[in-house]
């Protein structure tokens, strides 16, 4: 049973929104968050990254920047920036880039069904990224940003999504980097039915925001018998049918110790290895390598890999085969010698990093798909760290949910 809940939203007027809505506070670091910021008043970087309102050096978890998110989410009330509905209500979510549509739900997703694994996860969180958003949160008393969640698709939900936006949008427009946002305040009347057809679907996925997931848990455990709509998330639902999952790439900044020519010999232990001109792999198992001014494809030989949900992912196989025994990757959470790139950035961006000479290899990968998301959670496995690089990012500010 997934429980999704409407919720009074605080939210932008309709003429404001442009103005507010700003980038996921994790995808940009603190001196991008005040380059964006400068001279916005109404950004949601000022609740989202409230250090963009303190002197540059603050210490961007200290309980200053708490407090400060807290303000301006009070200021942005009381200056009509956001502005609270009068009744609960659920909302629709639709991003546009290029070719690709996704259309979700907003509502508020349940804490007991996250506590229970009825949303399950993927990915290990940190201790230090947890305890941040947790703090952020309880100073707010309010979710400021969705967590994203996926399900099976259900025709029945399909039907009604398309009955809310075949009325006209709430907001409509389009953010810098071309992606186009369009939101539906849904009718009350949809509220009992979307609540029936979603109360038969077994399970959620979180597909990005595990930090914020695990953040709402804590924070409702802290308000134990304290009034509020804390036992409530914030989160977009989509369709899995809908979703896209990019490629995440690797970059090595050295060979370990060995020279091109050992190193590419030792890779054809367990892969087979060709010389290419085209840098993106085209199936599961397979690789492309960037060496030396050089594409390579490589195929995982048969048997190099676990017949496990998490064992047959291609991320699993490059740490397995080679990153791990010939790079000396032991631990890529952790180990500064690996870095990682979002396959948004184009594999012009591994040959460029290889070139400078600021890696020494790069490793295009064939994007994780979302079954194979759903199956590792499923069986109740981890991912490794950097398997799935979601887009569209979900753009924040445009429904906050308030305790």
């Amino acid at each position: 049973m997934a429980i999704l809940k409407p919720f009074r939203g605080l939210r932008p007027p309709k003429e404001a929104v442009l103005q507010v809505a700003a980038p996921p506070y994790d995808v940009v670091n603190s001196a991008e968050a005040r380059a964006y910021a400068d001279g916005k008043p109404d950004s949601f970087f000022q609740v989202s990254r409230p250090e963009v309102g303190l002197p540059e050096g603050t210490d961007e978890h200290s309980d200053a920047v708490y407090a400060r998110g807290a303000q301006s989410l009070k200021d942005f009330i009381a200056r009509g920036v956001l502005v609270q509905d009068a009744t609960a209500r659920l909302y629709v979510y639709r991003q546009q880039m290029g070719a690709h549509v996704q259309t979700g739900l907003v509502a508020a997703a349940s804490v007991g069904e996250y506590d229970a694994a009825k949303i399950k996860k993927h990915e290990l969180t940190r201790a230090d990224k947890e305890d941040d958003r947790t703090h952020h949160i309880d100073a707010l008393d309010a979710n400021d940003e969705p967590v994203f969640l996926a399900y099976r698709a259900v025709p029945a939900i399909d039907a009604l999504i398309a009955q809310i936006t075949s009325q006209p949008p709430e907001y409509q427009f389009v953010t810098d980097d071309g992606i186009g946002h369009t939101f539906w305040v849904a009718d009350e009347s949809f509220n009992p039915k979307l609540d029936s057809e979603f109360k038969k679907i077994d399970a959620l996925y979180i597909a990005d925001g595990h930090h914020r997931s695990a953040a709402a848990s804590r924070v409702h455990a802290l308000r134990k018998g304290r009034a509020g709509n804390h036992d409530g998330f914030l989160a977009v639902v989509f369709p899995d049918n809908q979703l896209q999952i990019l490629d995440y790439n690797r970059l090595v900044k050295d060979l370990n110790g060995a020279t091109p020519e050992q190193f590419l010999q030792k890779v054809k232990a367990k892969f087979t290895v060709e010389k290419t001109t085209t840098p993106k792999p085209a199936a599961v198992h397979r690789f492309g390598m960037f060496l030396e001014g050089q594409w390579y494809a490589l195929t995982a030989k048969a048997g190099t890999w676990e017949e496990t949900p998490t064992g047959v992912l291609d991320v699993t196989i490059l740490q397995s085969n080679l990153l791990a025994p010939l790079l000396g990757i032991g631990d890529p959470r952790l180990d500064q010698r690996i870095d990682f790139v979002g396959g948004i950035r184009g594999t012009a961006e591994l040959e460029k990093r290889v070139s400078s000479g600021s890696a020494a290899v790069a490793f295009a990968m064939f994007p994780t798909t979302l079954e194979q998301l759903m199956a590792i959670a499923d069986a109740g496995e981890i991912m490794p760290p950097k398997s799935t690089w979601f887009e569209p990012k979900l753009r924040s500010g445009l429904v906050v949910h308030p305790f």
